[in-house]
């Protein structure tokens, strides 16, 4: 019997290597998979490559988690906000790297890379230092039709980590407005997805046409409860 619901968010993220490239969703604070983030705090892998929008707020959360001094480089598209003083303070000492991607550019990447795209060309950052790799070589470029265009290759993730709304056993997802993001794309561009949930419906309770992310592309859900802890953040369900 398929059961991909898991007793913890301790057993969800085990398995998880030293050296992964870690996918988060996220959109600023819009859908950030808190819990799972602590979890993989608490799992223990180091030397991660992490990928989300952005490069932390404040101090908890993907900020946390750089905090730790396990993560050796973040890809996204806005590291810096007004309460980004982690991700500041590591990048500026030297002790992160950093790869800026287009918004655009990143959710493409992502995507390509679970349709199965080997690569692709995209106008945006022609003619600017993004059109560089990080030893300042130049991508490949190429003119389409009299416009020019920059040679992306698809970002991987040996696990995702995402936030939805509901679920069930099978491991179907439905999210909720904002929080959807970069979630569906992440999830079938990683090798593992772990998803929070907030409701865990029976089979057949979510309605096929709403369902935004199958459960074939989905390991782990664990179901998080709604309900704040005193600590600020939330409890996992029992």
């Amino acid at each position: 019997m398929i059961n991909k619901i898991a007793d913890s968010i301790e057993q969800a993220m085990s398995g998880i290597k030293d050296g992964s490239t870690v996918l988060i969703g996220g959109f600023g604070t819009a859908g950030i998979p808190n819990e799972l983030i602590d979890g993989l705090i608490a799992q223990g892998a180091s030397d991660l490559t992490v990928v989300n929008n952005n490069a932390g707020n404040g101090d908890t959360g993907l900020a946390a988690l750089l905090k730790t001094g396990r993560v050796r480089k973040v890809i996204c598209s806005f590291p810096r906000q007004a309460d980004s003083y982690v991700f500041d303070d590591l990048y500026r000492s030297g002790r992160l790297e950093l790869e800026l991607v287009p918004q655009g550019n990143l959710a493409e990447r992502l995507r390509a890379a679970g349709a199965g795209i080997g690569a692709f060309y995209t106008p945006t950052g022609f003619g600017t230092e993004l059109a560089l790799h990080a030893d300042g070589s130049a991508k490949e470029t190429r003119v389409i039709n009299g416009k020019s265009y920059v040679l992306e290759y698809p970002i991987y993730g040996d696990v995702a980590l995402i936030k939805a709304e509901r679920g069930d056993r099978w491991g179907n997802l439905t999210f909720r407005k904002a929080a959807r993001n970069f979630g569906p794309v992440m999830a079938t561009a990683a090798a593992k997805t772990i998803a929070s949930v907030h409701e865990v419906g029976e089979l057949g309770d979510l309605d096929p046409e709403s369902v935004v992310t199958p459960g074939i592309h989905v390991s782990h859900i664990v179901k998080i409860s709604r309900v704040a802890t005193q600590a600020g953040g939330f409890k996992a369900a029992a």
